[in-house]
């Protein structure tokens, strides 16, 4: 029984992830993923109790994995590169880059992007409650690597970087991969030209 109703909740939010990113939040409705993930309104309810809970848990199956990788990443940059910005750096963006390649991974990219487009306030608490942690340690960190700076102007670079590394994931840029380098060298190379560009915007 615990595997048939796991199946139905990855079920669920495979439709939910796959709708979210066609059609925003707004324009997807329970229906409609019930009917992708064949299931009835009565198994949604079992296992999320709304559509706003469907939506986080959207967020937090894939954003809980990132959240982990960041941190362990940022834990080896400590260790291993002390007061140094570029290592931190590569620990914030490196992960999330990586997500984007993975072929399930891209579909979320996409609902990111309509997180900042529909500015749907639940979700945007949601996030800030379950992973402010994250970014906060992040913060600590660029502020021991730039001691200078003061804690306002640092949140508001690492408020931009954050969002040119959105930007970067859902591929809205201009670069488009050459055909002589596979997805994931084109990733490395967004990686490394967004560090160097992060760290010239929090050093500046």
């Amino acid at each position: 029984m615990a595997v048939t109703q796991f199946n139905t909740k990855d079920r669920i939010l495979n439709a939910a992830e796959t709708l979210f990113a066609l059609n925003g939040f707004a324009g997807t409705s329970l229906r409609e993923v019930t009917g992708m993930a064949d299931v009835n309104i009565a198994a949604v309810n079992y296992h999320f109790g709304s559509k706003e809970n469907l939506v986080n848990e959207v967020f937090r199956r894939r954003m809980d994995e990132m959240s982990a990788a960041r941190l362990a990443q940022l834990e080896r940059a400590r260790k291993e590169h002390s007061g140094e910005l570029e290592p931190v750096l590569a620990a914030f963006i490196e992960p999330p880059l990586a997500m984007a390649q993975d072929r399930q991974g891209a579909a979320f990219v996409r609902i990111l992007a309509r997180a900042y487009a529909e500015q749907n306030a639940g979700l945007r608490d949601f996030v800030s409650t379950r992973y402010g942690h994250v970014l906060r340690e992040f913060a600590h960190e660029l502020a021991r690597c730039l001691p200078s700076l003061p804690k306002d102007e640092l949140y508001w670079r690492l408020d931009f970087v954050a969002g040119a590394l959105t930007y970067a994931m859902a591929d809205f840029g201009l670069i488009r991969r050459p055909s002589h380098r596979s997805e994931k060298e084109h990733l490395q190379d967004a990686a490394r030209h967004l560090i160097e560009f992060a760290a010239a915007g929090l050093r500046a």
